[in-house]
């Protein structure tokens, strides 16, 4: 039997979704996240499903993200030009909490006394000023390790335009010190910012050895179980994959190595339904997270920020991320009341140990989940398929807390959680819909994650959504997606031109250079180039402006015709983001390829056709609905149901890892593939 397989590791659960290649079917596994030794975790959702023969693995992993947030990265050094240690600190002037007179910047990864300088300077054109003055470096690699750096990161002014002098402090440092984990940001981004660029480059190498000692033993494991080599992909914060010994060398790729999954997923669901604009809705144990699809293309940014709020600037990341937008609001995310009597939800989290108070693993403090097993959305003898029995006891008794100070009974504490949940994630998803110059009324939602099928009714309704679709066991989707994952590299480079200034054989010969260098990218993962596909865009704007949009350009030969082509659609795009045009030059600023090595994909099996519902009918459960009421709700099992099923809200359909709430007034139908359809009559 040859299988591909996916697994992702997230907050409270690490889901397995394999394929056998021989029969099609999917399998599922799920198993506790294992914070201490992540790699256990997936070792042990690979070996309860006694997979043999895996041709392919793709993983997913929060190693990255929780290594930033969580500050336990390695001690990081910093080399760059001199008179510009303190970039890192000078960060940038505009600030997200203007008016703010407490307001502290974040405090850089890298100490100043580990910011050391070397004589050097490149212009913005490219052109050396002042050669490399290679003692230099040699003095700094010493006084780092004196100071007990564990990795060095290199970023020299204007090197986007012309890396030649990091290349050669890159040499420098690995004869001076060749275990020492370095990066340059030359093989990170060639756009330019400096500040962004330092950030990136830095947060790169503070991860770095401890990303390179998880992949090294999560391979030794993976070695015991006869996965080899050259069939392992880590996912990638751009959408794609890329083989494990790749991905080690930049780690900072993998910041969200998780999530991505979900947002392919939902883009081949798309695809499949001929639903061009789709909103995502992820809702795990510690967060939710929502993206875009629009016109079936996945919207991916380099300005990408962690622990950015409306309150604090939070520290960028330049490299390709699909555009995902994160709370702290999951099943596992806590309630409490803060000092002024008001009730919050999240963004602390139970997390996978204990767990919600319902778990009955020594939790105490009442979680969306407690909540919405309280007014009976969950079925507590059916969590996880019964292999949990959730604590009814426990749940109350932690609701309690917040129950008695607020003087209300448990029911309507619980309630309060759902709600202001739902609030939190009603402003998640404007943030990607409308904050965008994009009306929700005009996309689908698809749902996902074990709480995503639970939420999105009511959050559909509240936001005038007209159509939900819960694909096949949500609980496991960003895995699934995983493995509708395409192998894909980035390159950017920063040219400031003017569109009708330059010709339009000059820009074509930039982009053939970086897919060339893509192309050699491509070959040392295995990929032939009968199986690569560019895409090409360009970052424009109009010219004096600061601020770019993102513009598709044609691949293949660019005559002169294509310049107004171009021209009409940053026009377009322009102001469908900021609402209006001009008749003002365009300034090209970064030139973009996205390289894809197609890899094979599962098919969706189709169900058979079965109009009735009464062979799922389960039962009936008093079921909260807040301001709809309270009412005797008709459970059914996903499993039972065929293509054609229909049914009337109120109602839950229940599987092993998720519950998909239907409203009243609200109605479901399973199509072919078996997505179940909300339609929300909006």
């Amino acid at each position: 039997m040859s299988t591909r397989a996916a697994v992702d590791i997230g907050g409270t659960f690490t889901d397995l979704v394999y394929l056998d290649e021989t029969t099609g079917q999917i399998g599922l596994g799920k198993t506790s996240t294992t914070p201490a030794r992540f790699e256990e975790g997936v070792i042990t959702a690979l070996t309860q499903a006694q997979l043999r023969d895996v041709q392919f693995l793709a993983h997913g992993t929060t190693v990255i993200i929780n290594t930033l947030t969580e500050r336990k990265g390695a001690v990081t050094a910093l080399i760059t030009t001199r008179g510009f240690r303190d970039v890192l600190e000078i960060q940038r002037a505009n600030r997200p909490d203007i008016y703010n007179l407490l307001f502290t910047k974040p405090k850089p990864f890298v100490p100043r006394r580990l910011r050391l300088e070397v004589r050097e300077r490149i212009n913005y054109k490219g052109e050396v000023l002042q050669p490399l003055v290679e003692e230099d470096v040699r003095a700094a690699v010493a006084e780092a390790r004196r100071q007990g750096a564990q990795a060095l990161a290199i970023c020299f002014l204007h090197a986007y335009a012309n890396p030649v002098h990091e290349k050669r402090a890159l040499e420098i440092v690995r004869q001076e010190w060749p275990d020492a984990d370095v990066t340059a940001s030359h093989e990170l981004t060639n756009e330019w910012r400096e500040f962004q660029r330092t950030s990136t480059v830095v947060l790169d190498a503070y991860v770095k050895p401890v990303a390179r000692r998880y992949l090294e033993a999560l391979s030794r494991r993976l070695d015991e179980v006869s996965i080899g080599q050259e069939r392992r992909y880590a996912m990638q914060s751009n959408g794609g994959i890329s083989r494990f010994e790749l991905a080690s060398r930049t780690p900072i790729h993998l910041v969200e190595s998780g999530p991505v999954g979900g947002v392919i997923g939902a883009a081949a669901i798309s695809k499949l339904l001929h639903e061009d604009n789709i909103i995502t809705l992820d809702i795990g144990g510690t967060t939710a997270k929502s993206s875009l699809v629009e016109r079936g293309e996945i919207r991916v940014t380099s300005d990408y920020y962690i622990e950015r709020t409306p309150t604090t600037a939070g520290y960028p990341i330049k490299v390709p991320v699909v555009d995902i937008v994160e709370i702290g609001a999951g099943g596992g995310s806590i309630a409490w009341i803060d000092p002024a009597g008001a009730l919050k939800v999240g963004p602390r989290s139970a997390g996978a140990e204990p767990g919600p108070a319902c778990y009955g693993r020594g939790g105490s403090e009442p979680t969306v989940t407690d909540a919405n097993v309280l007014v009976g959305r969950i079925n507590p003898d059916y969590f996880l398929g019964g292999t949990i029995r959730l604590d009814l006891d426990q749940a109350r008794q932690a609701m309690l807390t917040i129950a008695q100070p607020l003087g209300l009974d448990v029911e309507e504490a619980a309630l309060g959680i759902i709600r202001l949940a739902n609030a939190n994630m009603i402003h998640l998803l404007k943030l990607v819909s409308v904050r965008q110059g994009r009306d929700p009324r005009e996309f689908a939602m698809v749902a996902f994650g074990g709480g995503g099928p639970m939420h999105a009714a009511a959050l559909a309704r509240e936001l005038r959504v007209p159509r939900v679709i819960i694909p096949p066991a949500p609980a496991h989707f960003s895995a699934w997606g995983m493995l509708m994952s395409d192998i894909r590299h980035d390159l950017v480079q920063t040219k400031p031109v003017r569109l009708d200034s330059m010709a339009m054989a000059e820009l074509e010969a930039i982009w053939a250079e970086m897919e060339q260098q893509l192309q050699e990218t491509f070959a040392a993962e295995g990929v032939q180039p009968e199986e690569v596909v560019f895409v090409r865009s360009a970052d424009m704007r109009y010219l004096g402006q600061e601020h770019t949009v993102h513009v598709p350009v044609p691949t293949g030969r660019l005559g002169e015709e294509a310049r107004p082509l171009v021209a009409s659609r940053f026009h377009d795009l322009h102001e469908q983001l900021y609402t209006f045009r001009q008749d003002s030059p365009i300034e090209l600023v970064n030139l973009r390829v996205a390289g894809f090595g197609r890899v094979r994909k599962p098919e969706l099996q189709t169900l058979p056709q079965h109009d009735g519902s009464e062979g799922a009918f389960k039962g009936r459960r008093l079921v909260h609905f807040d301001d709809l009421g309270r009412y005797e709700t008709r459970i059914y099992e996903r499993s039972r149901l065929g293509a054609g099923a229909r049914l009337e809200g109120p109602a839950i359909v229940e599987e092993p890892a998720a519950s998909t709430v239907v409203l009243p007034g609200q109605q479901l139908y399973v199509d072919l593939f078996g997505n179940l359809i909300i339609e929300t009559g909006e």
